[in-house]
C-alpha cells in the first residue's frame, strides 16, 4: 500500500509536469511546475525512506529543489504584475508599473536618440530631462513614454526623429521584454491600446491647433 502511494504521487507529478507544458497561461504554467516539484520531492522523499542522505544522491530531487523556489519566485512577481496591472486607471499611469521591469540609461544634451525611419525595439521612459520630436519642434517632458506608435506599428520604424534637449535620465524596455510581459498578462495589450490612442489623439489636436493658427 506505501508503494502504490509513492507511485501515485511520482504519476501525479509527472502528469503536473507534463500539464505545464501545455499551458499558454503563464500562471498555470508556474502554478504546475511549482506543485510538480512540491510531488517530486514527497516521492523522493517517500522513496527513500525519509533518508536526506538518500535523497540527496538522487539528481532530481536536487532538481526539483532547486526549481520549486524559482517557480514560487516566478509565481509570486507574475501574480503581483497582474494586480499592478489590473489596479492601473488613467490617474496611475502606466509608468508606474512598467518601471519596476526598465532599465535605466542617461543621455547628454544633443544627443540623437533615434532618427526618423530607424528601426524601433523598444519604448523609453523620461524620468528626467526634456526631449525634442525634430520635425514638428515639439517636446516631450518628464514622466512620459515615448517611442510606442512605433514599436507596435506593421513596419516596425521611428516616425520621428529625437534628440535630447537637455542631458536626459531615460528607463529602456525593449520590445522582447514587453512581449514577455504581455504572455505573463494579455491585458497589457489594452493598456498600451489606450497609450497609442492617447498619444494619436494629443497629435491630432496639436494639428489641429496649428491648421488654425496658420489661418
Amino acid at each position: 500500500m506505501h508503494f502504490d502511494i509513492t507511485t501515485a504521487i511520482g504519476f501525479l507529478g509527472g502528469a503536473f509536469y507534463l500539464a505545464s507544458h501545455y499551458q499558454k497561461d503563464m500562471v498555470s504554467l508556474r502554478v504546475l511546475a511549482l506543485a510538480s516539484n512540491v510531488l517530486f520531492l514527497i516521492f523522493g522523499l517517500l522513496h527513500a525512506h525519509f533518508d536526506i542522505m538518500e535523497m540527496v544522491r538522487m539528481p532530481e530531487n536536487i532538481l526539483n529543489a532547486i526549481l520549486l523556489p524559482v517557480n514560487a519566485k516566478r509565481l509570486s512577481e507574475i501574480l503581483r504584475l497582474t494586480k499592478q496591472i489590473e489596479q492601473a486607471t488613467v490617474a496611475s499611469p502606466i509608468s508606474e508599473w512598467l518601471l519596476p521591469h526598465m532599465h535605466l540609461r542617461k543621455h547628454k544634451a544633443g544627443e540623437v536618440l533615434f532618427r526618423r525611419g530607424d528601426r524601433a525595439h523598444e519604448i523609453l521612459y523620461v524620468a528626467a530631462g526634456r526631449l525634442k520630436l525634430q520635425e514638428v519642434g515639439h517636446y516631450i517632458e518628464a514622466g512620459e513614454l515615448i517611442g510606442e506608435i512605433g514599436l507596435f506599428s506593421a513596419e516596425r520604424a521611428r516616425t520621428m526623429t529625437v534628440i535630447c534637449d537637455t542631458d536626459c535620465e531615460l528607463y529602456e524596455m525593449t520590445d522582447e521584454m514587453i512581449y514577455h510581459l504581455y504572455y505573463q498578462n494579455p491585458k497589457l495589450g489594452f493598456f498600451f491600446m489606450r497609450l497609442i490612442v492617447e498619444r494619436l489623439l494629443r497629435d491630432v489636436k496639436r494639428g489641429a491647433v496649428e491648421i488654425e493658427e496658420e489661418k
